[in-house]
């Protein structure tokens, strides 16, 4: 259901300015409000940019409804603002519950920045719904602007694994070896460590390439049938920003080559893959004609 339902019918409708504007005793949101088809857009849609807001769809004809509204009205009022419980009583209120596409009620339905992120029918259990909450409140984190008044929380900021600051340090002063030496004790370390395995990568190419002559281009465009000169070609025209004609360079020795040279030119190819997230198009495209031209 969440994120499906068309609330644009309920816009631009005229309401009184949302409740807390109006003060609550304590400077921060009410944690409960009782919403119509008026009073949404204010009450709902604008109020979850600042907090998540629980819209129960009930109404007093279903004991499961009043049972539910009941249990989450405590759990707001624990909350203390950090999240607003929205009742919404669908018999008065039908267009709201067909905004939201309701099927059977209760319904709860979560809006953050205007937008449904999650719902559930029937009844929960007092634990069932603090951690549904809490799940809401995980992923809303940081993303809201927070109840009117409060303080923003300021993160701490991470502390740089001094590992790291040793190998871009090393970078930074041009010293390939000793940075491919940190990178790689990381990932001795830590297998998993993705970002140090795509380091690694991106360190050794520019190492490799710094040791190629300026007109290898040149001497391989001369040379087709030098597996080495083509090799080093497609690491120049790689660093001067041309993956296309890298790729297309390597692909087209795959193609007239076998056995060791065909093994080498396309062992290169792939490292060059390596180079680049695997979704990007260019590589997508010289995949498949890498494979076209292996079989």
């Amino acid at each position: 259901m969440a994120g499906a339902f068309d609330l644009s019918a309920l816009k631009d409708r005229p309401a009184p300015p949302p409740a807390a504007e109006a003060g609550d005793g304590r400077g921060g949101l009410p944690p409960i409000v009782d919403v119509t088809t008026a009073t949404f857009e204010a009450e709902v849609l604008r109020r979850s940019s600042q907090v998540p807001v629980i819209v129960d769809l009930g109404s007093a004809r279903s004991p499961q409804s009043v049972a539910l509204t009941r249990q989450l009205g405590q759990l707001a009022v624990e909350a203390g603002g950090t999240w607003i419980h929205a009742r919404i009583d669908v018999d008065s209120n039908p267009q709201i519950a067909q905004a939201f596409g309701v099927q059977a009620i209760p319904t709860v339905i979560a809006v953050a920045g205007g937008q449904p992120l999650a719902d559930f029918q029937g009844s929960q259990s007092d634990d069932q719904l603090r951690k549904w909450i809490e799940a809401i409140e995980q992923a809303t984190a940081g993303k809201l602007t927070g109840p009117p008044g409060a303080e923003p929380v300021e993160s701490e900021p991470e502390e740089e694994d001094p590992r790291l600051i040793a190998a871009e340090e090393a970078l930074d002063a041009g010293d390939f070896d000793s940075a491919i030496a940190a990178y790689q004790a990381i990932i001795d370390a830590e297998p998993a460590n993705t970002d140090a395995v795509a380091a690694l990568r991106q360190i050794k190419f520019l190492a490799r390439v710094q040791n190629v002559d300026a007109d290898a281009v040149a001497k391989a465009d001369a040379a087709p049938a030098d597996v080495a000169a083509q090799i080093e070609a497609a690491d120049v025209e790689l660093s001067q920003q041309n993956p296309e004609a890298a790729f297309a360079r390597l692909i087209a020795g795959v193609k007239r080559t076998a056995g060791e040279e065909r093994t080498q030119l396309r062992t290169r190819l792939l490292e060059l893959f390596e180079l680049f997230d695997p979704a990007d198009p260019i590589v997508v495209a010289a995949r498949r004609k890498l494979a076209s031209a292996l079989y």
